[in-house]
């Protein structure tokens, strides 16, 4: 099958694609060029003018600062591909051609080195991010290409990268290294896809292969730097790096969480187009362990501010999290590509748990601010005086020095349209990963040409409606499969499957309903879904989740908040008998479902106050707690928050 563009037609996701249209991309525009009152600044155009001899001054910022402004770059070509907007786009072609000014004459593009560093280009792979940035660039390219035809910025990262294709590999005189920071090996895959050049797909193969190698190219460059490093210190953490064993060996998730998925996202992807068995199993044998026994319920990864990483089997807490919005994007990234590795419906469980509470959780309602850390359980007055908690905001912030994370959104969500489907030609199988209302045009194995619809209420409702329409002038029938994924949020019942009102058997392959039949014009088919809320408990292991229950409802998380609950919230045990019920609240912010279920709540008026133990007495009172979306949190005055309750 072959397919068109696919267009989201959504009530609950319209709303955030119309967000990151017309505020989120132009707020972080303004970010970018340090025009947002009380915001940290970004340097990035700065930079950028800076380096092409537009400006006078210093390097201002991160190391890594130019990703910033690639990845905005991405989100507007993706934003462009769905709706045209000359004044986007022209703005766009301006910061194209700045960075055209600033690239060196043998296609070097690096503002940190250009300014402040120059001569010492490719000294520093362990901790520099040139190769990252590389990657960013690469993938803003092929993306604004796509959309508006434009091969400007193409032509500039394939100059980039057959400059890096001449340094690094094998050969005489060549670099055997690879990146401090996994990035560009996905992007010379979309390189490879967008030019058919051959040679971007080897060095991207050539990168994952060469990484954790001995000896070590970390250790053997640190030692050239004289043991000295950006911000490191000490010999380099290879573990933190992933570079500790090469990947085929690697077995469990280690190290910094968004450079893990990164890497994992690209040896998904070499092992389907190379159809390499060693590096699926690694791929295979590291989703186990990332997601069955490192990944927190809202689909957040990494469980500790030292390093951004992960820490160790079922060591989830809460409270003290990390949870970085970039490493649950690269999760649905490596999601994403083990789907087309194979259709199972886990991986795509995994992609819409992580998109509706993680993502969608990490930025405000007015598109304007938002989070790094990911909290499961926010007590302010810790944020504040902790120093193992500072990372754990209870607001959201306006930008960060280091601001990753906020053009990752706009990218992720902007491109969304990405992830909904899977069509396949040998199959002959239309695979739904997302319920999202969207059309999609392909062409089936016959030659006939289809528009697929879908209207979907989640996540408030399960029903899901499908249309089929075929292209007037061929055949008035069209035979392919349909497979619907069989979500894992439900306990009872069954999904029920009805095609122009009369209710169908449906066979079960990984997850997935299959429908095998010739579609008439106007076919239309129902998907019930059972949407239930549920009371969650975590695995015996998951220690600081002992005793304590969580509340999900279809794909989302609830959490119970101080607006709604007062404090403290750790006082709030959910009753043996928590009566959940369900409320539309049209007017509680943007409108949403609340569930309100019985609870008992400790007496601490009836402490002594100079007492700060006492034998128990268990005085409670029982209460009606009212618990919300976890996306929606934190978007009204600043106060506690937890997801997990004591049971």
């Amino acid at each position: 099958m072959q397919t068109t563009q696919v267009l989201i037609q959504d009530k609950f996701w319209e709303g955030y694609s119309e967000l990151v249209r017309q505020t989120v991309i132009p707020y972080q525009w303004e970010a970018l060029n340090d025009r947002i009152e009380g915001a940290e600044p970004s340097y990035a155009i700065r930079n950028f003018r800076i380096a092409a001899g537009l400006e006078q001054g210093d390097f201002g910022g991160w190391v890594f600062q130019d990703s910033d402004l690639y990845k905005w770059l991405e989100a507007v070509a993706y934003s462009l591909r769905s709706h045209s907007d000359p004044e986007l786009e022209n703005i766009a072609d301006g910061v194209i051609d700045l960075i055209g000014q600033a690239q060196h004459d043998n296609g070097y593009i690096n503002t940190y080195f250009t300014i402040k560093e120059p001569g010492q280009e490719w000294t520093n792979l362990y901790e520099a991010h040139e190769l990252y940035c590389a990657g960013h660039l690469i993938e803003a390219a092929v993306a604004y290409a796509d959309a508006t035809g434009k091969r400007k910025l193409l032509d500039i990262a394939s100059r980039f990268a057959d400059l890096i294709d001449s340094l690094f590999g094998t050969g005489e005189n060549q670099k055997r290294a690879y990146c401090g920071h996994q990035e560009i090996e996905l992007a010379l895959v979309k390189l490879y896809h967008a030019t058919g050049e051959e040679r971007y797909l080897n060095l991207s193969r050539y990168f994952i292969d060469e990484r954790g190698s001995s000896p070590s190219y970390f250790v053997e460059e640190w030692e050239r730097r004289g043991r000295t490093g950006i911000w490191s210190q000490g010999s380099p953490n290879l573990e933190m790096y992933q570079s500790h064993l090469p990947v085929r060996e690697q077995t469990a998730a280690v190290g910094h969480s968004v450079r893990a998925v990164y890497m994992y996202t690209a040896m998904a992807d070499l092992a389907y187009l190379t159809k390499d068995e060693g590096l699926r199993a690694a791929c295979e044998r590291l989703w186990a362990n990332t997601t069955h026994k490192q990944m927190y319920i809202t689909g957040g990864v990494g469980a500790t501010h030292l390093g951004e990483a992960f820490t160790f089997d079922y060591d989830l807490p809460n409270d003290a999290v990390y949870a970085e919005t970039c490493a649950s994007i690269g999760l649905i990234f490596w999601a994403r590509r083990m789907l087309r590795l194979e259709a199972k419906s886990e991986y795509a469980d995994v992609m819409e748990r992580a998109l509706y509470n993680n993502v969608l959780g990490s930025m405000s309602k007015d598109g304007k601010h938002f989070f790094y850390v990911n909290p499961l359980e926010v007590w302010p007055e810790a944020s504040k005086r902790n120093p193992d908690k500072h990372h754990v905001k209870p607001v959201r912030q306006k930008w960060f020095g280091c601001s990753c994370c906020p053009p990752n959104v706009a990218r992720l969500l902007s491109s969304l349209n990405d992830y909904i489907y899977d069509l396949s030609t040998k199959e002959n199988v239309v695979h739904v990963h997302l319920y999202i209302g969207s059309t999609v045009q392909f062409t089936s194995a016959e030659g006939q040409e289809v528009t697929l619809s879908q209207r979907s209420e989640l996540p408030w409702d399960g029903k899901v409606d499908f249309n089929v329409s075929l292209a007037p002038g061929n055949s008035n029938k069209v035979t392919f499969t349909l497979a619907l994924r069989i979500p894992n949020w439900f306990q009872s019942g069954q999904p029920v499957l009805r095609v122009n009102g009369e209710v169908q058997e449906y066979t079960v392959n990984n997850g997935y309903a299959h429908i095998h039949r010739s579609w008439s014009e106007g076919d239309a088919l129902e998907w019930l879904l059972p949407l239930e809320t549920q009371l969650i408990e975590a695995h015996p292991q998951i220690r600081a989740d002992a005793g304590k229950a969580a509340i999900q409802r279809g794909p989302l998380v609830y959490c119970v908040e101080e607006a709604d609950n007062g404090v403290p919230l750790a006082a709030l045990s959910i009753a043996e008998s928590a009566n959940l019920t369900e409320r539309e609240a049209p007017d509680l912010l943007g409108g949403c479902i609340v569930v309100e279920g019985d609870a008992l709540a400790s007496d601490g008026s009836a402490w002594p106050e100079d007492q700060p133990y006492q034998p128990i007495r268990k005085p409670r009172s029982p209460v009606r707690f009212t618990a919300i979306p976890y996306y929606l949190w934190g978007n009204r005055e600043p106060g506690e928050m937890s997801v997990w309750l004591r049971n």
